[in-house]
């Protein structure tokens, strides 16, 4: 079990004072969530103009940044269709880091998912199957991945907790009947982002907390940055 820091995502500049936006300020800010006990880090490059990229000047400069300011901690980071809204332009950013990341998520709700998992397995980049409905789980199980990727990030996006707690059993029923048996990544966003950590505190599982998730405290609370959600999230871990 371990939490994950999500420290920026895809939100804009006037989310939060303290979202992390150029790679000094992600690698500041990954150190103070190591520091309130992260064991990873997920983050979203981006980037002159402030915009997300995959591109490799953008990914290297950060990557580097972060690994400088957290020696030995795995850095993850989005492969979004969004990001470059053109696949061939995602293949060939991918095909040009030099600072390569340790794992890059991927969502199998986006039509080049396995092409893109395979031009990361080619640069030795671990995969975090991004599963966010239960057709999701059913093409990770249909494309024959399930076994090869380093974990399973269940990430809900309704905001409804029933509605929420349905698409994780949903997909976590899918994945074993289909005997996948990687680690589980489970988190919620905004609404349900606390809920979530519960669940997976309770149930064994990994989780990840952070500005790209959500900027409330469990009490309501907008928290100060990224290390104090990271801290709640921890205290509850360890409250178990």
């Amino acid at each position: 079990m371990i939490v994950q820091a999500c420290i920026n995502g895809a939100r804009a500049a006037d989310f939060h004072p303290a979202l992390p936006l150029d790679p000094d300020a992600m690698a500041r800010d990954a150190a103070a969530s190591i520091a309130a006990g992260a064991a990873e880090l997920h983050v979203h490059a981006r980037g002159a103009d402030g915009r997300e990229s995959l591109a490799p000047e953008a990914m290297d400069s950060t990557v580097a940044a972060i690994r400088r300011a957290c020696p030995g901690t795995l850095i993850g980071v989005s492969t979004g269709a969004w990001i470059e809204n053109d696949d061939l332009r995602t293949l060939v950013a991918i095909s040009g880091w030099r600072e390569l990341p340790d794992y890059a998520s991927v969502n199998l709700s986006e039509t080049p998912a396995p092409v893109v998992m395979e031009s990361l397995r080619q640069r030795g980049i671990g995969i975090e199957a991004g599963l966010a409905s239960i057709a999701d789980a059913e093409r990770l199980v249909g494309l024959d991945h399930g076994g090869r990727v380093l974990r399973v990030l269940v990430e809900i996006s309704e905001q409804a907790l029933d509605e929420a707690f349905a698409v994780a059993d949903g997909i976590e029923t899918v994945l074993e009947r289909a005997g996948i048996r990687r680690s589980i990544l489970l988190h919620g966003e905004n609404a349900t982002v606390w809920p979530f950590v519960e669940r997976a505190a309770a149930r064994k599982l990994s989780t990840r907390v952070g500005l790209e998730d959500g900027k409330e405290l469990p009490d309501g609370s907008v928290a100060d940055g990224n290390a104090a959600l990271v801290a709640a999230a921890v205290g509850i871990y360890r409250s178990r």
